[in-house]
């Protein structure tokens, strides 16, 4: 598939060492755009890089903690300054449902109101640019997954679907606030997906099993499948695309 829809770009990717966030920065790279790819593992960043590298692409790491302002106010001033230019930000890193309330509310949907509301601005006052959120269908509706478990609800229950609820909203408002400035600001919502995130369900007996039948195609989604609509959402292909949460569930919310 050769398209150069993000040509002569620059995306920066949070969450970029593993899972969507690692499958976004490959196919946004493949499709010509340079990434700096962000992740609190550098590690894991930098094989995403090392990636990008290897099939001609131009890419750059830097650690990120999007929980602190600081550093994601830093992480968009240093990727204008290391690739040239800032066109596409993605605010993907996020944590699983299995942290306290706290630190859930804090990485999945205060560090995406920090990249959101820092970078729309500056998005803005560059002359425009797409805001991807990862969201989930969590983002959406509720979750079923606590029928895999017959135990008592653990603290911070319910603080990934109200995370995601939230980062859903401030996509709504920042579409509102920044469409008529050439920002446009969508959310990808993703259900199941093959991840570091989500290997744990296989453990448990039967749990694969049980979330691919949740999902009317009858599987779980791959991390690529995520990326295709983030690349898309980035593109001028969606130039009309704006405020939208868009489910990449293999039907779990059409039921």
């Amino acid at each position: 598939m050769a398209m150069d829809r993000l040509e002569g770009r620059v995306a920066l990717i949070t969450g970029a060492g593993s899972g969507i966030g690692r499958e976004s920065a490959l196919r946004m790279a493949s499709e010509g755009a340079a990434v700096m790819c962000a992740d609190i593992n550098p590690e894991g960043a930098q094989t995403t890089a090392a990636q990008i590298a290897e099939h001609g692409g131009r890419s750059a790491t830097m650690e990120l903690d999007v929980t602190s302002e600081a550093a994601v106010q830093d992480a968009l001033a240093q990727t204008v300054s290391v690739l040239g230019g800032l066109d596409v930000l993605m605010n993907n890193a996020g944590i699983g449902g299995a942290y306290s309330w706290d630190q859930t509310i804090s990485v999945n949907l205060t560090g995406v109101y920090y990249g959101t509301f820092h970078g729309a601005a500056l998005l803005a006052e560059r002359g425009g640019g797409a805001i991807i959120n990862t969201a989930s269908i969590a983002g959406l509706a509720g979750l079923l997954t606590g029928q895999l478990r017959d135990e008592p609800l653990q603290e911070g229950a319910g603080a990934y679907v109200a995370a995601k609820h939230g980062v859903v909203g401030i996509t709504r408002q920042f579409a509102v606030t920044y469409g008529a400035r050439g920002v446009r600001v969508n959310a990808v919502c993703p259900g199941y997906i093959h991840t570091p995130m989500t290997a744990q369900i296989s453990d448990i007996e039967g749990g694969e099993a049980f979330i691919a039948s949740l999902h009317p195609m009858g599987r779980m989604g791959e991390p690529q499948e995520i990326a295709a609509a983030a690349a898309f959402l980035a593109s001028d292909d969606a130039s009309f695309v704006n405020g939208v949460a868009l489910p990449v569930d293999g039907g779990y919310t059409a039921r």
